[in-house]
């Protein structure tokens, strides 16, 4: 369905995605603003952001801050509220990725990884049900991972980030449901981005891939776009604590 009253429009709300810089992340963001919505992208790396935001479209806004610095988390949250008439949609997107075997990492690196993919997720979603109860309405997205259900060797860090992500999406969706926001996430498999282009220009990953999962190749990013309009818009109103896997069927497949 399209069209100015279809539930999938996203008119008049405001969504900030962190991480929107590039990727899935931008794809995310060109999407929502595609739909209608006021989008924000954070990052940390200003002239990143600002490409980014031009590429998007002419009302989205590019807002440099760390997103594991709280102070700064909440005077960027403040700031929306204040210009930009509150938030309506927030999209945890943002991530770093270590791989390492277990008996590779020191606690140090472990607690650094889990700052940025679940520390900050956490403390920005908190921030933001601040703000959207008094409203009674809201959408919490947190980008996870296949790497949440399943496991495989030499990513330890990254798998329990991402398995606490996903349960965090439940106990969100639990604690904010009776105040009318909704906490859904998505789970990307492997997709053709520049974190993973080595990954991509590797034959043997290609062909893999090809056996592995269902559709048989790589996802291309803005494959990642359409889940997130739906979970944010109100044809998902009655959605919450639940995961959106987008991985070719690399989970379905045996």
């Amino acid at each position: 369905m399209t069209g100015e009253h279809s539930p999938f429009r996203l008119d008049g709300k405001t969504a900030l995605v962190t991480g929107g810089g590039r990727g899935l992340g931008l794809e995310i963001a060109k999407a929502l603003a595609k739909a209608g919505a006021r989008v924000i992208v954070t990052g940390r790396n200003e002239e990143t952001l600002l490409q980014a935001a031009q590429s998007i479209d002419r009302t989205a806004i590019p807002l440099a801050f760390d997103v594991t610095d709280e102070e700064a988390l909440t005077s960027a949250l403040d700031l929306i509220e204040q210009n930009h008439g509150g938030l309506q949609i927030l999209v945890n997107n943002v991530g770093n990725r270590d791989r390492r075997g277990l008996l590779d990492f020191d606690s140090p690196s472990v607690a650094k990884l889990l700052a940025t993919n679940l520390v900050a997720p956490f403390a920005l979603a908190r921030e933001a049900a601040r703000r959207m109860i008094p409203r009674k309405t809201g959408r919490i997205i947190n980008i996870t991972s296949i790497a949440g259900p399943i496991s495989r060797s030499g990513d330890p860090a990254y798998t329990a980030s991402k398995g606490g992500l996903e349960a965090l999406t439940r106990a969100l969706a639990a604690e904010l449901g009776p105040h009318g926001i909704t906490a859904n996430a998505i789970a990307p498999g492997y997709f053709a981005t520049e974190a993973n282009a080595q990954m991509v220009e590797d034959e043997k990953v290609g062909e893999w891939l090809e056996k592995r999962t269902s559709l048989g190749r790589w996802g291309n990013p803005s494959e990642i776009a359409g889940a997130a309009v739906f979970l944010a818009s109100d044809a998902a109103s009655y959605i919450t604590g639940q995961t959106l896997a987008i991985d070719g069927g690399y989970l379905a497949h045996f």
